[in-house]
């Protein structure tokens, strides 16, 4: 058996397309029925439509590849509006995955979120805190708590908080926010990164650094997925490099509930498929008859 249950929220599997990398879900079912996933997290939303940044986005590194896309979406109105309908239609669970500027920002976008259908949140505070200097919600525990309480005692769905690696330290911070009252974690986001064009003599990306993901982040996020949930009491969703139902199960045996799949499905627009039949078969040769038996079994 694949189901899993998170903050009461059954999935049929804990496959779920990583936000960032699966658009709003349309464009993959041309390639496969996704409503064969667990679940798909949104593009990253924010309270105002966003064109995201200027410049080179997407830069391919030895396995895995760097991003500086800038959050860019059609505002929480259109979403609900336009896209949340299609996504429903999807038959699979929808988590609005929600970025902010400050705390007005998430507050209002989990405001007009929690008259919608979706089944959870995603909060993302790797955005950076344009009031306060620019410095990232998720790096500073204290801050992330803040935001975190602030937006749990509003939030009328399940509130998963997806973890920056960048933090100062990512075991107190998922504690931290465990105490603000988050239902659930996911980690890791990318690392923070850079690129030179050693020809024109200057960084690849216009903001000079960009988020690294794929492969290569894998055994970090592994880690990290691993030290959170021997931390934590609450479900952790771990990703990071995950490209095969190997990897996810890995990720699952080092404590998470359900993985999420991001990079790969730039490189092969089959693998959430092919890793969900991946699992199901490493279960069927192992004997496993449900999968939550290995969960944290490191």
């Amino acid at each position: 058996m694949m189901k899993v249950t998170i903050n009461n929220v059954e999935f049929k599997n804990p496959v779920i397309a990583a936000s960032g990398t699966f658009g709003f879900g349309a464009e993959y079912n041309n390639f496969y029925d996704v409503g064969i996933l667990g679940g798909i997290s949104s593009k990253g939303l924010t309270i105002n439509p966003k064109q995201g940044n200027e410049g080179i986005r997407v830069f391919e590194t030895p396995s895995g590849m760097m991003n500086s896309v800038g959050l860019q979406n059609p505002g929480i109105d259109a979403f609900i509006k336009y896209e949340l309908p299609n996504m429903r239609k999807l038959g699979t669970n929808v988590i609005a995955n929600i970025g902010g500027g400050c705390f007005e920002d998430y507050e209002a976008a989990v405001t007009k979120i929690n008259d919608t259908d979706v089944d959870m949140i995603e909060l993302n505070i790797s955005c950076p805190n344009v009031k306060h200097g620019g410095m990232a919600f998720g790096i500073k525990s204290d801050v992330a708590y803040d935001v975190v309480k602030k937006i749990k005692a509003i939030s009328k769905k399940p509130l998963m908080v997806k973890l920056s690696p960048n933090a100062e330290n990512i075991v107190d911070m998922a504690v931290k926010c465990q105490e603000a009252g988050a239902d659930s974690l996911s980690l890791i986001n990318t690392l923070n990164a850079m690129a030179v064009d050693i020809y024109n003599r200057k960084p690849i990306f216009n903001n000079v650094t960009a988020g690294l993901s794929g492969p290569a982040v894998k055994p970090v996020a592994l880690r990290m997925v691993h030290q959170v949930a021997k931390a934590v009491e609450i479900p952790v969703i771990g990703l990071g490099g995950i490209c095969s139902g190997k990897d996810a199960i890995e990720f699952m045996m080092a404590g998470a509930s359900a993985i999420q799949i991001g990079t790969v499905n730039f490189v092969n627009p089959m693998a959430g498929k092919e890793i969900i039949e991946e699992m199901e078969s490493f279960l069927k040769d192992q004997g496993i008859k449900d999968i939550n038996e290995i969960i944290g079994i490191i």
